[in-house]
């Protein structure tokens, strides 16, 4: 076999990510078409920007689901002779197989590493930061509702974490000695418990989306009880069941182990611990300026819970800059999460994700650039996507 020529990578390239092509095509013309029924997001198709955006998102997202039928090789495997090899290089003893993108020092396929690699980004980008605004939103309406002593004490816990580092907070929380010693918890039987920095603050932390749906649906149905009970029930299984797979790796479908890794694991608890003051502050900010307005005070004179004023007057109001700050904060954390693969913080060696990828190619830039540039330019199309996005939907929601 003979080593692939530049047009043939592209082609090849192109046809393995067949399903991606499918899917993206399927999902926009189902948006176009329903476009005025689907609010913001049917509107964002009037900026150029914003559909540049969402290309790049949907791309990475679509790249991240179907990974294993994408990926030619699996993304730890090593052949022998494909040491560093240019890409299109022939598969030794594999008719018809070759690395797309080159191999890299470990004569790994650089091709579906990057391919991998995404999944690992699609999985704790998003859904950490899903749990950071829960965690922000839940401490930032109250905060900025009620202020006084509560806004206090927990703006300075906000502050207190932000005057942190990020760098360093990561270092803190994610390297082996602080997860393995930990902090001890003496019972009155003289057994002692050992729990991890990063699994103390994840008992916190992952307990709040519990209490955001609770509240959400209290506040909301606490007049049609039967419709309360339903949704409550609902919450408190998947919830229970998320928190007990997060937290204690108790998940009895095996699913949340099976996906989040304890190293992955520990990385997801801290990006949502260093987003969700941020969040917090934002939330704080936007409820403080939005109380004042006719409506809550409408609400209020109808004799509304607080709760109820929070959850369904202030924040529906306040959507407009939250999604566009979701859309960027993700982009944030896709950057610091090849920040922290790029230093060796947290993942495994073998990990494919970005960072630790172009970590291990930069020692063989000059010679071998294919084995950096791919995960390299992944990354900043991805952030860059996410970007458009965000501005597309600020521009959209402007004109609401």
């Amino acid at each position: 076999m003979e080593r692939l020529s530049a047009f043939e990578i592209f082609s090849q390239i192109m046809i393995q990510f067949t399903p991606v092509w499918i899917a993206l095509v399927v999902i926009l013309v189902l948006s176009v078409k329903f476009r005025s029924h689907l609010g913001l997001y049917g509107k964002l198709f009037d900026s150029p920007v914003g559909i540049v955006g969402l290309v790049l998102m949907l791309f990475w997202l679509l790249t991240a689901i179907f990974a294993d039928q994408i990926a030619t090789f699996d993304a730890i495997d090593q052949i022998s002779g494909m040491k560093n090899k240019k890409p299109g290089w022939p598969v030794r003893g594999l008719e018809g197989q070759h690395y797309l993108l080159g191999g890299d020092n470990l004569a790994r396929d650089v091709f579906s590493r990057l391919v991998q690699g995404s999944r690992i980004v699609m999985i704790i980008a998003p859904c950490a930061t899903i749990f950071a605004f829960m965690v922000g939103i839940t401490l930032g309406l109250p905060a900025g509702y009620y202020g006084g002593r509560m806004d206090t004490i927990l703006s300075f816990l906000a502050n207190l974490v932000l005057a942190f580092p990020v760098i360093l907070l990561f270092f803190l929380l994610v390297t082996p000695e602080i997860r393995q010693e930990g902090a001890q918890f003496e019972f009155w039987e003289g057994h002692i418990w050992i729990a991890s920095v990063p699994n103390i603050i994840a008992l916190v932390l992952f307990a709040f989306p519990i209490v955001f749906f609770m509240a959400l649906w209290i506040s909301k149905y606490s007049t049609r009880p039967q419709t309360l009970y339903v949704l409550s029930g609902v919450t408190l299984v998947i919830g229970l069941w998320a928190y007990l797979g997060l937290v204690f790796r108790a998940d009895p479908l095996g699913i949340i182990n099976n996906i989040l890794s304890p190293n992955i694991l520990n990385i997801f608890v801290s990006v949502v611990f260093v987003n969700s003051p941020t969040v917090f502050r934002i939330i704080r900010g936007l409820t403080i300026d939005i109380q004042t307005r006719d409506y809550v005070a409408a609400a209020q004179t109808r004799g509304e819970r607080p709760w109820y004023i929070m959850l369904w007057e202030i924040l529906p109001n306040a959507r407009g800059p939250l999604i566009v700050d979701f859309c960027l904060r993700i982009g944030y954390t896709t950057i610091l999460l090849g920040t922290l693969g790029f230093f060796g913080l947290g993942f495994s060696p073998e990990s494919p994700d970005w960072g630790t990828t172009i970590n291990d190619g930069r020692k063989l830039l000059s010679l071998y650039p294919h084995l950096a540039l791919p995960p390299a330019l992944a990354l900043m199309s991805m952030v860059l996507g996410l970007n458009l996005l965000a501005d597309g939907l600020r521009e959209e929601s402007l004109k609401d």
